[in-house]
C-alpha cells in the first residue's frame, strides 16, 4: 500500500531517501514524510499530498543526518494529512509502516487509558507507542515486545534516537527488504527504492526483526531466536526493479492479485464471529433497508457491479440495478431517498460516474463508492466510501482493481444478508472460509501462467473470439473479452451461454475460438448442453472447468482448471485465466501491454 525507504551509512541520508521515495511514489501519493536521527534527537519532515510538497519543505527547512526512514502514503486509517503522514514520533522513536493492523482499536483504547495521547488518526501511531512504553534500554527488544501485541499485517522500519547507529525492520505479511552496500545498509518496501546503491538483497520473511548497523545485519524471530537469510544478486536495471522483474505492469499487477485480496479481507472479516466489520460510516447508512439498490459504473468496474448484482441479490434479497454510467446520466433514472446507490470507480475521477453520484444526490439517495484511490473524487462526494486496497494500479488494463472490486462487493453482500437475517452464522462462516481460501487458490492458479501462454500461441491468427459465461460468469465472460480487445486489438464478444441460439451460434465455425466458462455450480449442465451445439458445428472451444470434468475436457481444445469451491467464489479463479490469455496475446503479438492505443487510466472527460 506505501513506499518505505530507510538507511544507514555515512552518507547524508536526505537526498537518498528522497530519491528511493521517488521511485516508491507509485505505492502511495496521499502524503510523504522522513525521520533522521540528528544530535541525540529525531528531526521530522512531512508533507500532505505528492512527494514534491516533502521536497520543497525540506529545501525550505533542511534536515541533515545519516540515519534515516522514509514514506510515502496511500491511506487506509485516517484520512491523508499532514498529521496522518509517516513517519509517526513519539518521543525518542519514530515509525514508518505499511499494512494494517488490526486490532489497533482495542490498543489504542487500552494506551489511552495507561495515560497515552494520540495525534493522529493512524493505526500506526498505535505501535511507536508501544515501542516506547517497552523500551527498557534494548531498541530490538522493544519492538518485539510491541509486535507481540499487534495483531495484523506490517513491514516496519523503526529508529531511536538514543541509538542512531542502528535501525529496526520487522515484517508480517507485507514485503520488506535489506539491501547490502560498503559500509552503508538500507531496507526498503520495493527492490526499486534502492537499486542504484546496491545489488545485494536480503528478502526477509513473515516474522522477521532485523537489527541494521552500516556494516551489520543481524535477524532474529519473534521470541529472538538469530535466523540466516540468504543474500541474492539481482540484475535487474531500474525500470525492471519498479516492475518487480516482470516484463509489464499488467503481469505484475495480475500475480499481484492474492495479496491484494488479503489486504481488502483484511480486518474485514470475523471469522470466529460469522460477521463481516464493515466501516462504521458504511454501517450508519443501513444499505440492507433500502428499497432497491443502484450500481452504477463504467468499463471493468460496471463488470465488478453485475456480478455484484447477482451477489447481493442471491445472499441478501435485496433489488439490485446495474447500469452504464453514461446512459444512465441521460436516460431521466428513477430514484427516491429510499434507494441506496453504489458509484464503482477504480479512480474515483470516472467522470461519467460522478455525474451519476451528484444526480442521485440530487434525489436524495444514500450514496456507498467503491474506490481505490484515497480522497478522490467520488469518494469525497459520498456518504461512505469501501476501499479496495488494490494499491495503484499502473497498467491501463485492469486487473488487480477488478478483483478487489469483486472482494468488496462479496463482503458488503454477506454483510447485508447478515444483518437482514438471510444467511445464518454457519452459512457466514462456510463463505468466509471460502473467502479466507481464495488468495491460496488463486497463486496456484497463477502458476501455470506458461500453459496459458502455449495456448495463447495457438490463438494468434484468430481475428474474433467468442465469450461465454452463465450466471456469475456472465460478467466475467464481459470482462475476458473487454480484456482481449483492450490489449490485442481483436475483436470478441461475451455473451450469456443461454443466449447463444439467439444470433451468436451464426458465427461459430471452425476458426473462431469460443472461450466457455463452466466450472461445476447450478448451471453447469444448461452450459454443457450449449457447448455441445458449439462442438456440434466445429467450434474451437477453450474451457474453464473443475479439476477432474473428464466430460467437458473431452469436448474442449484445452480446458483449464480451478479447484472445486463455493460457486460465488470461482469468478475470483477464472477471471485469472482470462487476464493472463489477454496478456499472452497481447505480448505475442507485440503490443504495447501497459499503454494500449486510444485508451487512458483514468477516464475525467465525457
Amino acid at each position: 500500500m506505501c513506499g518505505i525507504i530507510g538507511y544507514i551509512g555515512n552518507r547524508d541520508c536526505v537526498q537518498i531517501i528522497q530519491a528511493g521515495l521517488s521511485r516508491l511514489a507509485y505505492r502511495g501519493y496521499d502524503s510523504a514524510g522522513i525521520a533522521v536521527c540528528h544530535e541525540g534527537d529525531i528531526d521530522l519532515r512531512r508533507a500532505h499530498g505528492k512527494l514534491e510538497n516533502l521536497i520543497s519543505l525540506i529545501s525550505v527547512d533542511p534536515i541533515r543526518g545519516n540515519t534515516g526512514i522514509g514514506h510515502t502514503r496511500w491511506a487506509t486509517h485516517g484520512r491523508p494529512s499532514e498529521s496522518n503522514a509517516h513517519p509517526q514520533k513519539y518521543g525518542k522513536f519514530a515509525i514508518v509502516h505499511n499494512g494494517i493492523i488490526e486490532n489497533y482499536l482495542e490498543l489504542r483504547q487500552e494506551l489511552i487509558a495507561r495515560g497515552h495521547q494520540f495525534t493522529s488518526e493512524t493505526d500506526t501511531e498505535i505501535v511507536v507507542h508501544l515501542i516506547a512504553e517497552a523500551y527498557e534500554g534494548d531498541f530490538a527488544q522493544a519492538v518485539r515486545k510491541a509486535l507481540k501485541n499487534v495483531r495484523g499485517s506490517y513491514a516496519i522500519v523503526a529508529l531511536c534516537a538514543d541509538h542512531p547507529d542502528e535501525i529496526i525492520a520487522a515484517r508480517q505479511q507485507s514485503p520488506l527488504i535489506i539491501a547490502k552496500g560498503d559500509a552503508e545498509n538500507f531496507v526498503a518496501s520495493d527492490v526499486a527504492a534502492v537499486l542504484a546503491y546496491s545489488r545485494q538483497f536480503i528478502f526477509l520473511d513473515d516474522g522477521d526483526i532485523a537489527r541494521v548497523t552500516a556494516n551489520t545485519i543481524e535477524i532474529f524471530d519473534l521470541d529472538n531466536r538469530k535466523i540466516d537469510r540468504p543474500v541474492k544478486e539481482i540484475q535487474w536495471n531500474l525500470a525492471a526493479a519498479e516492475k518487480q522483474g516482470y516484463p509489464h505492469y499488467m503481469l505484475k499487477e495480475i500475480y499481484e492479485q492474492p495479496q491484494k485480496i488479503t489486504d481488502t479481507f483484511r480486518g474485514r472479516i470475523l471469522e470466529d464471529e460469522g460477521i463481516i466489520n464493515i466501516d462504521e460510516a458504511i454501517d450508519k447508512l443501513e444499505f440492507e433497508k433500502c428499497h432497491r439498490l443502484q450500481i452504477v459504473a463504467c468499463g471493468t468496474s460496471y463488470h465488478a457491479g453485475l456480478l455484484g448484482k447477482y451477489l447481493i441479490e442471491k445472499l441478501a434479497r435485496i433489488p439490485v440495478d446495474v447500469d452504464v454510467a453514461s446512459e444512465y446520466r441521460y436516460r431521466n433514472p428513477i430514484i427516491t431517498p429510499n434507494d441506496g446507490f453504489i458509484a464503482i470507480s477504480q479512480s474515483g475521477e470516472t467522470a461519467d460516474t460522478y455525474a451519476c453520484l451528484k444526480i442521485a444526490r440530487e434525489h436524495g439517495a444514500k450514496i456507498l463508492s467503491i474506490c481505490n484511490v484515497m480522497d478522490s473524487t467520488i469518494p469525497r462526494a459520498s456518504d461512505a466510501t469501501f476501499y479496495t486496497r488494490a494499491d495503484p494500479e499502473i497498467g491501463v488494463a485492469s486487473t488487480k482493481a477488478f478483483t478487489t472490486q469483486l472482494a468488496s462487493l462479496i463482503l458488503l453482500a454477506i454483510h447485508f444478508a447478515r444483518k437482514l437475517g438471510m444467511i445464518d452464522a454457519d452459512y457466514t462462516r462456510h463463505l468466509l472460509n471460502a473467502l479466507r481460501a481464495i488468495p491460496s487458490q488463486m497463486e496456484a492458479i497463477l502458476e501455470s501462467s506458461d500453459d496459458v501462454r502455449l495456448v495463447a500461441r495457438k490463438l494468434l491468427r484468430a481475428n474474433s473470439f467468442l465469450y461465454l459465461g452463465r450466471n456469475v460468469h456472465y460478467p466475467i465472460a464481459l470482462e475476458g473479452a473487454l480484456k482481449l480487445k483492450e490489449i490485442t486489438y481483436i475483436h470478441a464478444e461475451a455473451y450469456p451461454s443461454g443466449e447463444m441460439k439467439h444470433g451468436p451460434i451464426a458465427l461459430i465455425d471452425d476458426r473462431l475460438p469460443v472461450i466457455v466458462i463452466a466450472p461445476k455450480n447450478s448451471t453447469y449442465e444448461k452450459t454443457l448442453s450449449n457447448l455441445q451445439e458449439v462442438k456440434a458445428r466445429n467450434g474451437r472451444i477453450i474451457s474453464i472447468v473443475t479439476e477432474g470434468d473428464d466430460m467437458l475436457t473431452r469436448v474442449s481444445e484445452h480446458a483449464f482448471t480451478i479447484p472445486e469451491c463455493d460457486e460465488i467464489v470461482q469468478p475470483f479463479l477464472s477471471v485469472l485465466y482470462l487476464q493472463l490469455l489477454a496478456y499472452h496475446i497481447a505480448d505475442l503479438l507485440g503490443n504495447d501491454v501497459d499503454q494500449p492505443r486510444n485508451l487512458a487510466k483514468s477516464v475525467t472527460v465525457e
